[in-house]
């Protein structure tokens, strides 16, 4: 079963999910606020990603910008870039769209199906 992991009033959070429903595939929703990704989940994630971590900071947020992160990220440990990520899941890129091999961060149509077309396909050849 997929992770939805959302911020329900996000417009694009939205989006993802009405997609996800129309296409019939079946998930899970974890509300980002009220149940924070771990470090140990957002290290796993971000592996599975294949992406920079920078990719999993939500860049366009008042609270990314209020701490002011553009300049600061840069300079910090990956450590300490999952810990400010894990400390409040406002800073996290979302929707994320969480499966057994693949982590995509952001709502992108092309990239999801193309996950999904990669999954089924597995799934039959398996």
């Amino acid at each position: 079963m997929l992770l939805l992991v959302e911020y329900p009033a996000c417009s694009t959070c939205q989006k993802a999910r009405r997609w996800l429903k129309a296409a019939g595939v079946p998930f899970e929703s974890r509300h980002i606020k009220e149940q924070n990704p771990t470090a140990a989940e957002l290290r796993e994630w971000q592996a599975r990603s294949g992406l920079a971590l920078r990719r999993f900071f939500n860049a366009g947020g008042a609270l990314y910008r209020s701490l002011q992160l553009k300049d600061k990220l840069p300079g910090m440990s990956e450590a300490e870039q999952i810990g400010l990520l894990a400390a409040d899941g406002m800073l996290v890129k979302r929707p994320l769209l969480v499966g057994e091999d693949f982590v995509l961060a952001g709502f992108r149509e092309a990239e999801w199906q193309a996950a999904l077309d990669r999954r089924q396909a597995g799934k039959t050849m398996g």
